[in-house]
């Protein structure tokens, strides 16, 4: 019997580093849990792995009761680029919430955008963390209508 399951969109990190630190970070800020993490060294045979590259991460989830993402490293042999023309975009029930999320991702990292009302929101922010990942933060959001 075939099982059908609905379409799902999932947000995957890359990292180019031991992403391990980088998962701690984000389950930290995130209120989340890592799942499943894979190494490389763990995987199948059917793609030789450096030995350098065998402690990495491949895949692994970072899970929240709302949402999940899937992060892991850069593959062997593949040229990291970074996260370019995309952010993460993250909605917080309250600008308190919204000010500690922004102010862990921004710890290392560089603000774009500092946190101020917008006719969407109470807040929203831009920041890119010390990873490399771009987040815009978003704290209470308003109806839709100019200020």
């Amino acid at each position: 019997m075939e099982v059908l399951i609905p379409i799902q969109l999932c947000a995957c990190l890359s990292y180019d580093c031991d992403c391990t630190d980088a998962m701690v970070f984000h389950v930290k800020v995130l209120d989340a849990e890592r799942k499943a993490p894979v190494t490389y060294g763990q995987m199948p045979g059917e793609v030789p792995v450096p030995p350098e590259h065998a402690h990495r991460v491949m895949h692994a989830y970072l899970v929240h009761p709302d949402f999940a993402v899937m992060a892991g490293n850069t593959p062997p042999g593949v040229r990291y680029t970074g996260i370019q023309g995309c952010m993460l975009a993250i909605t917080c029930p309250t600008v308190a919430k919204a000010t500690r999320v922004f102010n862990a991702l921004a710890e290392g990292g560089q603000v774009g955008m500092p946190l101020a009302k917008k006719f969407w929101a109470d807040t929203f922010g831009m920041v890119t963390d010390r990873f490399g990942i771009p987040w815009g933060v978003n704290g209470r959001l308003r109806d839709m209508a100019p200020m």
